[in-house]
């Protein structure tokens, strides 16, 4: 293989849920389209980048010219409530379902012996500050239902402290074991936020 597309399949390989072959086909096809896409993908990336950053508050991309992200800065959001999920993806679901109008905290992952994951490696510290600066009553966990999760939920918990006040839940019923957000429906997703229950 010529170094540089090997090059380009290792990178797009190194994106999660992307193996090698998926990261070949996707390589062929930008190099042996004819309308752009490649030119026009590799511009869009090099504008991410230097204008994309996460939210300093919950962790939410958003642009770099902005102090905080749309979720932060709508104060019709602030409702007591902030749904604590592992990454933006999970964010895009809830949003995407319309089941929640408060506000997000951004792990940026989940503790994990396995992959060395620490709480040092999580946007985990800043939440205690942040539940008392916005009079959170509400701590709702929508973290993938697996070992990971549960122990990562735990963590939180323990940081958070049972004297600060707020009520901890999960989503209930319709998330399956070792279940990711974006995997579910609408309509299961609903029954879930609904019938979440009080830790």
């Amino acid at each position: 293989m010529n170094p540089r597309i090997e090059k380009l399949v290792k990178q797009f390989a190194k994106l999660p849920r992307v193996g090698t072959r998926a990261a070949g086909r996707i390589v062929i096809a930008l190099l042996q389209d004819k309308t752009g896409r490649m030119d026009a993908l590799a511009a869009a990336l090099s504008d991410a980048a230097a204008h994309i950053a996460p939210c300093p508050i919950c962790g939410v991309l958003t642009d770099r010219e902005m102090e905080t992200c749309e979720y932060c800065r709508d104060a019709a959001r602030a409702n007591g409530q902030i749904v604590v999920v592992r990454d933006l993806s999970d964010v895009w679901t809830l949003e995407k379902s319309g089941i929640f109008r408060g506000r997000y905290h951004i792990l940026g992952g989940q503790l994990s012996g396995v992959a060395g994951t620490t709480p040092d490696d999580l946007n985990i510290a800043s939440l205690p500050e942040r539940i008392g600066r916005e009079n959170v009553r509400e701590v709702i966990f929508a973290l993938p239902n697996t070992v990971e999760g549960k122990t990562t939920q735990h963590y939180v918990m323990s940081v958070v402290g049972t004297d600060a006040g707020v009520t901890f839940s999960e989503l209930a019923s319709g998330v399956p074991l070792g279940g990711d957000l974006d995997y579910l429906d609408d309509g299961t997703l609903s029954l879930a936020f609904g019938g979440r229950k009080t830790l």
